[in-house]
């Protein structure tokens, strides 16, 4: 039993189980009945995805090692957070117990919020494919 981290929208792993959404907002010109089938996700989690104005800041400046690395700590201080922090626990506890998935958009994961999601899932003991 692990988590598997994702790009929302592609194809499924095998017993890849549940995929939750980790983002901002639900993929655009998709209907809600069609999110699982089209392989976005089955339960959508947006208090784990940046803040709107954390994201609106990361975009309004090239991507440098130094905007990436304050990015990245903002991030980890809006998980600090008891809502979020709640929530890696509770998915950290789950993946002892069974397979899921969590992921975001992005393309390039090395990049991505998921990436730094990843590494607090496994600090909270997450067990993670």
């Amino acid at each position: 039993m692990a988590i598997r981290i994702v790009r929302l929208g592609t194809s499924r792993q095998v017993k890849e189980g549940l995929r939750i959404g980790t983002v901002r907002h639900p993929p655009r010109g998709v209907l809600k009945k069609d999110y699982a089938r089209r392989n976005y996700f089955d339960v959508w989690l947006p208090e784990l995805a940046p803040s709107a104005p954390l994201v609106s800041w990361f975009f309004s400046e090239p991507l440098t090692e130094n905007h990436w690395t304050d990015y990245a700590r903002r991030y980890r201080r809006e998980m600090q957070q008891p809502t979020a922090r709640r929530l890696l626990e509770l998915l950290a506890a789950l993946s002892s117990e069974t397979n899921f998935s969590v992921g975001c958009y992005c393309e390039d994961e090395s990049r991505c919020h998921r990436s730094l999601l990843k590494k607090l899932l496994l600090e909270h003991g997450a067990k993670i494919i």
